[in-house]
């Protein structure tokens, strides 16, 4: 199909506005979180779940790489086309504009459309006093449903693990190069066709006697039980886990997901945060595993920061923390793709310093008086570690009585109850420091290389959690930061080396060392287009899309049609 007859049976499905087409416009769509930058046709903004399949068949027809892409939020350029090297058109589907969430069962579980995002779902839930399945770094900033379900995203909770269903509706493309949609969304008399199918579930009215599927899961169910096994040679969760790859789960757009059904959770009736510190990191290992195998209530979330990340997202992170407390999470979706929209247009002004609406906001932050309340700051000083402990209801009391009369005990630790405004602070303080190094590194550009991070995975019974950096690797660093969910022992690490380090050997060395920890990596970030497929992740890929349609080149695999076979 010419390229002309290919944009213009695009354009008839979702009219003028619904396709871009020029470079300039499309670089946006065709460019990372952080990095990654690729070639596409055309990006496509359907506006229905029809549309979605009507633009599918015709793409397909064309024998185009389709890259389906919701808000970019990834961080290892999963989302986007890599490079320019596509042995066929690349068309990428953008399906922001479908929003839709279905109540099921007065809200024990929902259905959410491809475009229904993390923090539409959490105001939703809160209506009827429940809470989604994951709370992520990217929630704030727009990230979809689907995405997570597609990453096996985790997060910050504890007592949920990596997001998961067994109860989806996609469409994939078959051996013989044929489209065809599969529900597995356990719903009774949804419909026969794709059109009756979509009709049903963009109306929405889905009665309980419907509902099917019980025997499949909506959400990981054994999560609790492997992340209380301290002993275990494995990791608790992390995006490749064999155990969590079905359908839409882990396909990392290897399919188009039209419909995900996921579990939600009654909010606790109390919360307590416990701000912990300390000089060795062991006594938070002691913590860890009396936590995990004794108490009867595993914490909301257990998360980790050292003094490094704590001071650089104190100073390079403020605008966010003050963002969130006082303008709200309901505005920031759009004030980040603003910015990024800015930024990427004032970065091609030669005569212009590069990230300047990072700069930007960096300076008018410094204009607002301390963000950090005095308690915080003083355990800074007084501490190289630290945890936010976040419990709820009987679980409260549980640690509070471990904190004072046992763990406490130990030299050289302490630890202190959260008022409401420390526990905000503490709060905001770690979200700010996912974002905190590329700040960083965007306002010291001349004597840094690009941030080097590597979300990791240890093993459950690891008690050597604290990275020991050889000499020869220590001597380059400007900057090392550690941070994490500390439960489960997912660490993410921020590294920024000194200008003219050798970032692929360095990286080399890094995951070397991890690979005979046994850790995996990337934990949450999923592989895109930075990380090598292991064995099992790759024929999961393959049988998902056999032709090789979808996110062609996924986990550094063969972009080429059938993955070049003859």
């Amino acid at each position: 199909m010419a390229v002309k007859e290919l944009t213009g049976k695009l354009k008839n499905i979702v009219g003028k506005k619904g396709l871009m087409t020029a470079k300039s416009r499309t670089a946006y769509y065709r460019s990372g979180f952080r990095s990654g930058f690729g070639g596409a046709l055309a990006v496509v903004f359907p506006n229905s779940l029809l549309e979605l399949w009507q633009v599918l068949q015709i793409c397909v027809e064309a024998d185009c790489a389709i890259i389906m892409q919701a808000t970019k939020t990834g961080l290892t350029e999963g989302s986007i086309p890599s490079g320019f090297d596509y042995d066929r058109e690349v068309v990428i589907i953008n399906i922001t504009r479908i929003k839709k969430i279905i109540l099921l069962d007065g809200g024990k579980q929902v259905i959410a459309l491809p475009g229904s995002t993390l923090h539409e779902l959490e105001q939703e839930l809160k209506e009827i006093n429940r809470a989604p399945h994951s709370v992520i770094g990217s929630t704030t900033i727009g990230a979809t449903v689907v995405g997570g379900i597609a990453n096996n995203a985790g997060g910050a909770l504890c007592k949920r693990g990596s997001s998961y269903t067994e109860l989806s509706l996609f469409a994939q493309v078959d051996e013989d190069r044929k489209l065809k949609l599969v529900n597995h969304l356990g719903i009774k008399n949804l419909g026969q066709t794709p059109e009756e199918i979509f009709n049903r579930l963009e109306k929405g009215d889905i009665p309980i006697d419907d509902l099917e599927g019980m025997d499949k899961a909506a959400s990981d169910h054994e999560y609790q039980n492997r992340i209380r096994n301290t002993d275990a040679e494995f990791p608790n969760r992390y995006n490749a886990d064999p155990s969590r790859l079905y359908d839409v789960s882990g396909s990392a757009g290897k399919v188009a997901a039209f419909a995900v059904r996921v579990d939600t959770y009654p909010l606790p009736e109390k919360k307590q945060v416990f701000y912990l510190g300390t000089n060795d990191p062991t006594d938070f290992g002691v913590l860890r595993k009396h936590i995990l195998t004794n108490f009867k209530e595993l914490p909301e979330m257990c998360e980790y920061m050292n003094r490094g990340i704590f001071d650089t997202a104190n100073k390079y992170g403020k605008d966010v923390f003050l963002s969130i407390k006082h303008i709200g999470t309901k505005r920031l979706p759009k004030l980040y793709a603003i910015k990024s929209t800015l930024e990427y247009f004032f970065n091609k002004i030669p005569f212009l310093p590069k990230y300047l609406p990072d700069q930007f906001l960096y300076y008018l932050s410094r204009i607002f008086p301390q963000h950090l309340p005095k308690r915080l700051l003083d355990y800074r000083d007084q501490y190289e570690h630290y945890l936010i402990l976040c419990m709820s209801d009987s679980g409260i009391e549980e640690a509070r009585k471990y904190l004072k009369e046992e763990w406490s005990q130990s030299e050289d630790v302490s630890f202190f109850e959260c008022e409401a405004h420390e526990q905000e602070a503490a709060l905001l303080h770690r979200f700010a420091a996912a974002g905190a190094a590329i700040r960083y590194q965007n306002l010291h550009q001349r004597k840094t290389e690009e941030v080097l991070a590597l979300d990791i995975a240890l093993l459950g019974n690891d008690s050597d959690w604290v990275e020991n950096l050889p000499p020869e690797i220590k001597s380059d660093l400007d900057l090392s930061l550690y941070y994490g969910h500390f439960m489960c022992h997912v660490f993410h690490h921020d590294y920024i080396f000194k200008k003219g380090t050798n970032l692929k050997e360095v990286k080399e060395k890094l995951l070397k060392s991890l690979d005979a920890k046994s850790a995996k990596y990337p934990a949450e970030h999923n592989v895109g287009h930075m990380y090598k497929a292991d064995d099992t992740l790759r024929k999961f890929y393959e049988e998902l899309d056999p032709t090789n349609t979808f996110n062609p080149g996924i986990g550094i695999t063969n972009k080429k049609r059938r993955y070049g076979a003859p």
